[in-house]
């Protein structure tokens, strides 16, 4: 199992450093809606990462960033989510609240999976909305990634 979350976040890496840079080479055409659900997947992943490292996040779920630090964050996602992986037991169970408050009881490998879905999930919304402001949407099928 392990190794399945290893590999799913290696094409969730690949999918949001092609995706940087697809919205370096469009510039201004970028979609706002598109910067706040890339934003969204940067801050939700990084959210995870602290319930699941008990840390308290720097941001909120649905927090603007500032292009100079996308990629950072990305990085510091990545790298914890890497330790996370190494030295968590996928099948622990552990309490958080949600960004209502609400408490929730979960293993750790379901979080693991909703995480990299979740990106997936909104990866999907940006492509849909690229292609509806008349940009060319960039390929982030796992499929794709295996090629």
């Amino acid at each position: 199992m392990r190794s399945l979350f290893t590999e799913l976040f290696a094409y969730n890496d690949d999918c949001n450093k092609r995706l940087m840079d697809t919205f370096r080479a469009a510039g201004d055409k970028v979609p706002e809606k598109s910067r706040k659900l890339f934003d969204h997947i940067l801050t939700a992943h990084h959210i995870w990462n602290a319930r699941l490292s008990g840390q308290v996040p720097r941001y909120g779920v649905w927090e603007r960033l500032s292009a100079d630090v996308l990629e950072k964050v990305h990085e510091e996602n990545q790298i914890l989510t890497g330790k996370i992986l190494e030295g968590k037991d996928l099948s622990e169970k552990i309490n958080y609240k949600n960004s209502k408050g609400v408490l929730y009881h979960r293993n750790i490998g379901d979080i693991l999976f909703h995480m990299v879905n979740h990106a997936t999930y909104h990866r999907g919304q940006i492509a849909t909305n690229f292609r509806e402001s008349g940009l060319e949407p960039l390929v982030t099928d796992y499929i794709y990634y295996k090629k």
